[in-house]
């Protein structure tokens, strides 16, 4: 499924066509989505406990999700997901601008170079002071 949890969409179908949204659950084998603020349909609830009330809730309902499109996070357009393979990562990409849906694969990457680069800073720091040690005891 293209679509993931905490994802921004657009609803293209139904009542709630033209709104946007951020998906709160996904369910890949019906292939339903349930997005904030869509879809909301009216449940009668029965008070069960004595200090409990009973009433009218709202409920958010479930959406299929042929019927959403993705917000891009960098262009800010509803776009189609595609998908590119970095490293040996798959991930999803805008279809409109390239840039990556996946918000974490961006920061995976970032700390990644920046753990890298510490390693590298630690292992010249320590090369410092042996050589130093080693040029005393030659002395």
């Amino acid at each position: 499924m293209k679509i993931k949890k905490n994802d921004t969409v657009y609803v293209i179908a139904g009542k709630d066509k033209k709104t946007t949204g951020k998906v709160i659950s996904v369910d890949a084998e019906a292939n339903k989505i349930k997005v904030e603020g869509v879809c909301v349909q009216m449940k009668h609830q029965k008070a069960r406990k004595a200090n409990e009330t009973s009433g009218i809730v709202k409920v958010v309902g479930s959406i299929d999700a042929s019927n959403v499109m993705v917000v891009c996070p960098a262009c800010n357009a509803h776009t189609r997901v595609g998908y590119s393979i970095v490293g040996d990562k798959k991930i999803r990409v805008c279809k409109k601008c390239g840039k990556p849906l996946d918000v974490k694969a961006e920061v995976k990457k970032a700390t990644r170079k920046a753990a890298a680069k510490k390693t590298d800073d630690a292992a010249k720091k320590t090369k410092k002071p042996a050589a130093k040690k080693a040029a005393d005891k030659a002395e």
